[in-house]
């Protein structure tokens, strides 16, 4: 069998040469955009505090604790934490647009077979009698479209920068997961350590109730006095319930976090009884480096890239778009003669396109890609600003809740030693039992001040470690829990 001559495709490829020498990509070529000059220094709240160290922060600052409860919950959160499982599928759906994108580039193809009977109404022009035939094909078809104008390569750069952009927010969600879950974790021990306080103050007024009371009973005393004990007493009974309920509703916030049923309370989380505390200087590093490692900075630029790239895939429109078509297809009445050569046909040949002079449509897209990006600009910016001045606030914050907690800590073991001194003065009637009630409510005053303080240096440091946003590198790959699992 003798086929007709087709072309070669080194033939087609050597005439498209010409093409591809005067192809050129439009659209403007992105840069990344510079950052403020003041962020490659320190931070200036580092310069004017003791607390803190331009030492770079650890990957895992949450082991800066020496907490192993802590550690193990925070590996479990990043494991199986659904919001990161819902950024990890962002990821991989970006990932599949992109995969989608490249294949723009190779050709596309289409291979088809029928085999049909058709029935033909009876006209008295011909026979007068209907007649039926069968007719058998398989074909093939194929078309390139030429990127001369750069609209495909750009449309690959605007899906590449939004897979970044992807892993990137990927990234950010495992920073915000890893400090809830710290946060929550202080919070249920900070909790429980004020409880405790509470508690323990409880049965301090309570002795001083039943001393009270003995003395009115033997008529040292007056109603008042007692009255007065008891209003003391059931002041501080009333924060113990409130102390439970917020240490609890942590418990179930944690839970969530690592990815289980609220009831699914960990038992070394229900155990703490003190806030976690960072023994040494905290590392903070500089701008440059915060900038470097803040996903949402990284996220941002990412972002900004992709709808620069947009704007070039918005101006190819204004050009001819070229595909080559060709197909080849065999087709006959009878299986047996459909891959002879009288069933042979084929085609080949170019298809040009061009919205023109009419091109408002896509002028206007143009504006919008070109707007479109501009306020992305205008979000990095802001991305990065947010994050320097994060930064400096949770510094400040943190440096003020240390000073407050010293503060806290010399005024608690003052009250305390005043409270003791009183109550011998009172036993030997040097005092009024005026002074010693109020003796007592200093101390239980500033007892309750200092561990609402802890609990304001452990939020503090986390936030700290917020801003910085670290704890996202080396994250272990996310998976749904087994609900049957503990």
């Amino acid at each position: 069998m003798t086929l007709p001559r087709i072309p070669h495709p080194r033939a087609l490829a050597i005439g498209l040469i010409p093409l591809a020498l005067s192809a050129c990509t439009v659209g403007p070529d992105y840069r990344p955009p510079a950052t403020p000059a003041a962020s490659a220094g320190g931070f200036a709240e580092a310069a004017r505090s003791t607390k803190v160290a331009a030492a770079p922060l650890p990957d895992r600052w949450w082991q800066l604790y020496a907490d192993p409860a802590l550690d193990r919950l925070v590996g479990d959160a990043l494991a199986h934490n659904t919001d990161i499982r819902t950024a990890a599928a962002n990821l991989a759906r970006a990932r599949a647009v992109l995969s989608e994108q490249r294949g723009a580039r190779l050709p596309s193809t289409d291979l088809s077979a029928s085999a049909t009977r058709s029935r033909t109404a009876a006209t008295k022009s011909v026979t007068g009698q209907a007649f039926e035939t069968d007719f058998y094909s398989v074909g093939f078809d194929a078309s390139y479209e030429i990127d001369l104008f750069g609209g495909v390569t750009r449309a690959i750069e605007a899906a590449r920068g939004d897979t970044d952009a992807a892993a990137a927010e990927l990234d950010a969600a495992r920073v915000s997961v890893a400090a809830e879950t710290a946060r929550a974790y202080a919070t249920a021990c900070s909790n429980a350590a004020q409880r405790i306080v509470a508690m323990d103050t409880v049965k301090l007024q309570q002795q001083t109730l039943d001393l009270t009371n003995t003395l009115f009973t033997a008529g040292r005393g007056t109603r008042r006095d007692v009255q007065r004990a008891d209003v003391l007493l059931a002041n501080t009974q009333a924060q113990i319930p409130g102390f439970e309920a917020e240490r609890r509703a942590a418990l179930y916030a944690l839970a969530t976090l690592t990815g289980r049923p609220a009831e699914a309370i960990d038992a070394d989380a229900d155990k703490c009884l003190a806030p976690p505390r960072v023994t040494v200087t905290v590392p903070v590093g500089d701008g440059a480096a915060l900038l470097a490692r803040r996903p949402d900075v990284r996220a941002a630029e990412r972002t900004l890239a992709a709808d620069t790239a947009r704007v070039g895939v918005a101006t190819a429109d204004l050009y001819p778009s070229i595909k080559l078509l060709g197909s080849i297809g065999f087709g006959a009445q009878r299986p047996g003669d459909v891959f002879k050569t009288p069933s042979l046909s084929w085609s080949l040949g170019p298809l040009i396109s061009w919205s023109f002079p009419n091109q408002t449509v896509a002028r206007a897209r143009v504006r919008q890609a070109r707007a479109g990006a501009d306020a992305s600009l205008a979000r990095f910016d802001g991305t990065v600003l947010t994050a320097l001045k994060e930064v400096e606030q949770a510094l400040a914050r943190y440096a003020g809740a240390l000073d407050r907690n010293a503060a806290l800590v010399r005024a608690e073991t003052a009250s305390t030693e005043a409270a003791r001194l009183s109550r011998l003065r009172f036993d030997y009637g040097a005092d009024s039992f005026l002074l010693l009630i109020e003796a007592e409510r200093d101390r239980a005053d500033a007892r309750a001040a200092r561990a609402q303080s802890d609990a304001a240096v452990a939020d503090a440091q986390i936030s700290l470690f917020k801003a910085l946003g670290g704890g996202w590198q080396d994250a272990p790959a996310p998976a749904r829990r087994d609900p049957a699992a503990p």
